[in-house]
């Protein structure tokens, strides 16, 4: 590990094209869909083409992580991505283009994640020390944050100025760059616990083994599906939110993702204060009232707030990314390295469950409950997990060693 900050730097500037290609080109296909449809039932099912594969394949994925190679894996779901971006601009160059084509796209694109998240989480604790992983990873919610900034905007831009076709080869190039980079490393596995043929389902109750057995990862593991649950419906009435309730416009809406975006990543670079890396758990723990509480106040504001709606937008991104940086630290540092791909698919699958049901249930949500009063209802939701993390005893233990100078270990 003498060498991680050149690794990573060689890593990170690959996944900083990959990824915000990755978001151009989701946005540029949603605009395109929008202007061609001007559907939200197409748009509900582009989404659902873009996590259902994730979801399903995230439940199997793991096993195969823990016992290939990771860095192989990496490069053939790119390799595998950007053929299949190619194979559609081709089609889009070529022939009169049909939404299924953009599905398929959409779907083969989540399945070659389902393979490279877990792969790419898995492998960090492998290049560098535990005590730099929270910087790492608010480096990773760094790019992620600079592409939801930036991506919009290009989407926008670049749509009108170049055939689709063109703007999907954007996506093949990012891959390649990160392919170059990824063949640039090296990348070292764990030791195998067995060199027996893969057994699907035993080692997958091996991975959810690892979470079960630990109390405290168990109680995480629960809070953070709950709280899925209550984000994702609201996460799609955002847009919402800007036009109806706030009586928005387009470039409104713009200015509520790049607030988010720009908390992010103010978040990703709060990840590398020493405290935090002291008391991870402490800091989940308090980011559901954070997160909560800037639904409610939403959820509270009149018409004529929306300046305060982006400033609390902006606060809602912070704790989004210290929650989520915080919690893959977690992972990484609590379960061994022979199980994480298990553990982190999992982790995938189960965060999307409730995806799927948010998408779903919004619009049902936004006409029964109201926009305003389903803000309010899920962050007092949110609120209340915040409460029960703190209460229940494993996740109170921890707390109580962050306090006094201990460490989140395996055994918890």
């Amino acid at each position: 590990m003498s060498d991680w900050k050149k690794v990573f730097a060689i890593i990170f500037t690959g996944q900083l094209f990959s990824t915000l290609s990755s978001y151009i080109v989701g946005y540029a296909v949603t605009f395109w869909l929008s202007i061609e449809t001007g559907s939200a039932e197409v748009l509900a099912y582009a989404t659902i083409a873009s996590l259902l594969p994730q979801l399903v394949l995230g439940m199997f994925t793991g096993v195969f992580v823990d016992r290939w190679n990771r860095k192989r894996i990496m490069i053939l779901s790119d390799v595998f991505i950007a053929l299949c971006t190619l194979t559609i601009a081709i089609l889009f160059y070529a022939t009169d283009v049909k939404i299924s084509y953009i599905y398929a796209l959409l779907a083969l694109r989540s399945a070659g994640m389902a393979f490279h998240v877990p792969a790419m989480q898995a492998s960090v604790p492998l290049l560098a020390p535990p005590d730099k992983l929270m910087r790492i990873s608010g480096i990773n919610n760094m790019i992620q944050s600079v592409s939801v900034i930036a991506s919009p905007a290009l989407a926008a831009l670049l749509i009108t100025l170049l055939d689709m076709s063109w703007v999907l080869m954007i996506d093949v190039g990012g891959a390649l760059i990160a392919v170059v980079t990824l063949m640039m490393v090296h990348i070292p596995n764990p030791e195998k616990l067995s060199q027996a043929e893969p057994h699907v389902f035993r080692e997958l109750k091996e991975g959810i083994r690892e979470i079960y057995t630990k109390p405290a990862l168990l109680w995480m593991f629960i809070l953070s599906v709950f709280m899925h649950m209550c984000i994702m419906p609201i996460a799609a009435l955002f847009p919402l939110m800007t036009l109806q309730h706030f009586n928005g416009t387009t470039y409104m809406m713009s200015i509520v993702e790049i607030a988010w975006g720009v908390g992010m990543l103010i978040g990703g670079a709060v990840l590398g204060y020493k405290w935090l890396g002291r008391h991870k758990v402490t800091a989940i723990n308090l980011m559901y009232f954070v997160i909560g509480t800037t639904f409610v106040l939403s959820g509270l504001l009149p018409p004529s707030g929306f300046a305060i709606f982006a400033m609390i937008t902006a606060f809602g991104g912070i704790s989004a990314a210290v929650y989520s940086g915080s919690f893959t630290v977690v992972i990484q540092t609590m379960v061994e390295p022979s199980a994480l791909g298990r553990v982190f698919s999992l982790y995938t699958s189960l965060t999307l469950m409730p995806s799927m049901i948010g998408l779903l249930a919004t619009g049902f949500i936004a006409d029964t409950i109201g926009i305003g009063n389903a803000f309010i209802i899920s962050g007092a939701g949110i609120c209340i997990l915040g409460i029960i993390a703190f209460v229940v005893a494993p996740l109170r233990t921890i707390v109580r060693e962050e306090s006094r100078g201990g460490s989140v270990m395996a055994g918890n």
